[in-house]
């Protein structure tokens, strides 16, 4: 129940298939692979994985 950080912005991604958001997160936590916290999402704590900008690349 520690809380860590902060979502500034979510939304469902269409391309990728699942929510993506943007956070700020306490130093500790925010390496990039880091996985295993949860992110209360309107009382559903779902989990989240830190990924590095940009996240998604086009294919050519």
């Amino acid at each position: 129940g520690e809380v860590i950080g902060e979502v500034t912005s979510g939304a469902p991604s269409p391309t990728l298939g699942r929510p993506i958001a943007m956070a700020y997160v306490d130093p500790a936590h925010a390496a990039p692979g880091t996985e295993g916290v949860g992110v209360d999402i309107r009382g559903s704590h779902e989990p989240y994985e830190v990924v590095a900008l940009p996240f998604y690349k086009r294919e050519k």
